[in-house]
This record gives structure tokens, C-alpha cells and sequence, in this order.
């Protein structure tokens, strides 16, 4: 497929199928609204790991390398012991945002009825 090439979820071939696998998770959305709120600014690993809570060292260490791997967000190590390692969203990554947060906004606003039908259907 050519980068211009639009791609097809129902084409079991498709690389979009893996694509919204890595960037539906609640890590992703998390890291990238909290880099979009610092934006244009770096934020650096730390402080990431600070503002998501429950999010382990390994699981924001490998949706970074993720989100790093697709061009959605930067990353520069600057050379200190220990090294200091920044990350800031791409143009890409902002353009995820703007439908990460749509997304966002409607299981917050939505949550409640989603509770409900799961307590009236057994679950």
C-alpha cells in the first residue's frame, strides 16, 4: 500500500486493523492529550508518568515506542546521566488528537448509560 493509498478496516489485509488496535488504548489517548496540552513544549518521560495514573514504566515505555514508530510524536534524549528523554506530538499526532478527544469526550459524557446496560444485562 502507498502512503497515499487510503486504507480499508474491512479488508482483513488492511494494516488499518493495527493501526486503531495501537492508538485505541487508553495509554495513547491519555499521552497524547497530555501532549497536546503541552504542545508546542516537550514533555519529558517523567513528567508523563507522573499524569497518567495506574500507567507502569513498561506500558508508557512501549505506547511511546509505539506512537514514536508511527510519526505521531517525537522523541530527543538529551545527554545527561541519566539521560533525559522528551517527547512532543508531530503534525500527525496533533491531527490524532482533534479525534481522540471526540472520542474522549463521548465515553465521559456516555458512561453512565454504558454502566446501566451492563448492570441490566448481567455483566
Amino acid at each position: 500500500m502507498t502512503s497515499s493509498a487510503r486504507g480499508d478496516l474491512f479488508d482483513p489485509a488492511c494494516p488499518t486493523r493495527r493501526l486503531l488496535d495501537r492508538i485505541g488504548t487508553k495509554w495513547t489517548s491519555m499521552t497524547v492529550k497530555i501532549l497536546a496540552e503541552a504542545a508546542p513544549d516537550e514533555v519529558r518521560f517523567a513528567d508523563l508518568r507522573r499524569r497518567i495514573p495506574g500507567v507502569s514504566q513498561k506500558m508508557l515505555s512501549v505506547t511511546l515506542q509505539s506512537l514514536v514508530r508511527d510519526g505521531l510524536v517525537s522523541r530527543r534524549v538529551e545527554a545527561t546521566v541519566p539521560p533525559k528523554v522528551h517527547y512532543r506530538l508531530t503534525g500527525l499526532g496533533t491531527s490524532l488528537e482533534s479525534a481522540l478527544a471526540v472520542l474522549r469526550t463521548w465515553a465521559e459524557e456516555h458512561m453512565a448509560e454504558v454502566d446501566q446496560a451492563n448492570q441490566e444485562s448481567g455483566r
